[in-house]
């Protein structure tokens, strides 16, 4: 607020005249980071971006009771992987997960029963030590093909006998 002239003040309680700054010059997308198109970026290790994605954690964590383990493997590894693959899947469907999507991704893997003994060596490995380290929970659900996101679980489980067309092996 201006203070009127006849009011007694000090030179440091003085209003002082701003600084103007000049006007901004033209901006052009000519930076490397600049995303040159409305498309995400796709990839091995890239994600799977989806609205409420943590919440399918939840989801998975309210299944593990029906998780069914062979001698070497984790509970907490198992749900991590899980999670990963039907948090993929839900994202890849446009959606929020469901506990569908974490059904499907138990059912694929093999841990529900009826997993045949050739993918539980291969899920062995790539399981190990998923619930510590974020790259092995990508690669998990990275080695699942894009056509294999679209089955339902019912789909998933005829089709497990031959698994090896279901992920990329």
């Amino acid at each position: 607020m201006t203070q009127p002239e006849h009011v007694p003040t000090q030179v440091t309680d003085r209003i002082r005249p701003s600084a103007l700054l000049p006007p901004p010059k033209r901006w052009y997308l000519e930076r490397p980071g600049d995303p040159v198109s409305l498309q995400a970026p796709s990839g091995p290790r890239f994600g799977s971006a989806g609205p409420d994605l943590g919440y399918g954690l939840k989801l998975a964590r309210l299944l593990e009771d029906r998780i069914q383990l062979t001698d070497g493997e984790f509970r907490d590894d198992a749900v991590a992987g899980g999670f990963g693959c039907g948090a993929r899947r839900a994202a890849h469907l446009g959606r929020a997960p469901v506990i569908h999507d974490m059904e499907w991704a138990f059912t694929l893997w093999g841990f529900f029963g009826d997993a045949p003994g050739d993918l539980i060596a291969w899920r062995k490995p790539l399981f190990r030590g998923a619930s510590e380290h974020y790259w092995d929970q990508r690669e998990i659900a990275d080695a699942v093909k894009l056509e294999t996101l679209r089955l339902t679980a019912n789909q998933v489980r005829e089709q497990l006998g031959a698994w090896k067309e279901l992920f990329i092996v």
